[in-house]
């Protein structure tokens, strides 16, 4: 199984963050995948250096499993590593690299299979690599889009995302906006002549508490869930030029991670007539707020008696659970690929200094692989 070690040591040297292009490290792997009989192509990403991939091998057919995963990794400005985070290294059977648990391990095991079962398959395999998933599942949907157009058809969608091997039949779905705030300039000495942005802001931080407090009473419930209702987030603020200034603007970031029956357009309609409440009650003529999206994914909710789930399951995958943070594996939903998430690593371990991968987690990952193949491939 150290081939799964070899090829993580590849990827992870490529800087791929989601500021960054990521065009050499998908021709890297294309180039591999290629070179052990795959057809492969590459698809234009979003934006301009960003690229994404679909392999398929075996024969052609609608019967086939899709194992997908993400190129991209978060930065790394500001934590403290033990070592150079773009440089696989090894301690006590720990393998240390940005992107190692999340998630090019598993790709890294995606490709090893790919090489060991070319030839051999009677249904197709297929991988897909996307880009720009850690800041909002953006790069997979022109490929998705590509896919559906053409007609693409499979039996199910394994997303390799961390999972310690177990299989998430469920996760939540996100929503991500700003709410700008707009008031008046005016000198600090005489403030009553200006309107106070962040003073609105404030405002439209506490109507977002307010939402938190009606969804954990009134929202949807699942105990499946360690967090089982429907949560309210902000996660930055900025606003003001100088202390002397009534400040005219401020933009508060926030996001909802929302169960199957909580719908972000209801929420958002409530939290838009708290800002034109608010803003028709602030002084000056200039004061509104508006909420603008940045982007949305859809949850998932695979049943545990859907041929995906059954096939994850027989395969050796840990206990079914939902997870707690968000994946591509609603997307695929959305076009008619039932999905399962598991794989390779710790999502406690992502996003950190020292994030790493063991062996023993890639050689799981590799038997787990071989056998959703022989179970449904061969």
């Amino acid at each position: 199984m150290g081939e799964a070690a070899d090829i993580l040591e590849r990827l992870v040297a490529f800087r791929t963050v989601s500021r960054d292009a990521n065009a050499a490290m998908i021709d890297d792997v294309a180039a591999f995948l290629r070179g052990v009989g795959g057809q492969v192509r590459v698809l234009p990403g979003r934006f301009p250096g960003k690229r994404n991939l679909l392999a398929s091998f075996g024969p052609a057919g609608a019967d086939g499993i899709v194992l997908s995963g993400h190129s991209d990794v978060v930065p790394v400005d500001g934590q403290d590593w033990g070592s150079d985070p773009f440089a696989l290294t090894e301690r006590e059977g720990r393998l240390f690299g940005r992107g190692s648990s999340d998630m090019k391990g598993f790709i890294a095991c995606a490709m090893a299979a790919a090489g060991r079962w070319q030839g051999r398959l009677k249904r197709p395999l297929h991988i897909a690599i996307s880009h720009d998933e850690e800041i909002g599942c953006v790069g997979v949907r022109s490929m998705l889009a590509t896919m559906a157009a053409e007609g693409f058809r499979a039996r199910g969608c394994i997303v390799g995302e961390p999972t310690e091997m177990r299989a998430a039949l469920g996760h939540k779905g996100k929503f991500a906006g700003c709410i700008s705030c707009r008031g008046q300039a005016a000198h600090s000495a005489n403030p009553g002549l200006g309107c106070n942005a962040i003073y609105l802001a404030a405002d439209m931080v506490q109507e977002l508490r307010a939402l938190q407090d009606w969804l954990m009473a009134h929202g949807a419930r699942d105990a499946a869930y360690e967090v089982p209702y429907s949560t309210v987030h902000v996660g930055t603020i900025a606003g003001g030029t100088a202390l002397n200034i009534v400040p005219e603007r401020c933009d508060v970031a926030f996001e909802f991670r929302l169960l199957a029956g909580d719908l972000a357009d209801p929420l958002l309609e409530r939290l838009q007539a708290a800002g034109e409440r608010l803003a028709a009650a602030a002084r000056g003529r200039r004061a509104s707020v508006e909420i603008v999206e940045a982007n949305r994914y859809p949850g998932l909710e695979t049943a545990a008696e859907s041929e995906i789930a059954r096939l994850v399951m027989a395969a050796g995958a840990g206990s079914a659970f939902k997870a707690g943070f968000g994946s591509e594996a609603g997307l695929f939903d959305e076009i008619g690929l039932e999905s399962v998430v598991c794989g390779p690593g710790s999502i406690d371990r992502a996003h950190k200094a020292d994030e790493f991968v063991t062996r023993d987690e890639l050689d799981g990952c590799g038997v787990f692989l071989d056998r959703v193949v022989e179970e449904s491939l061969i």
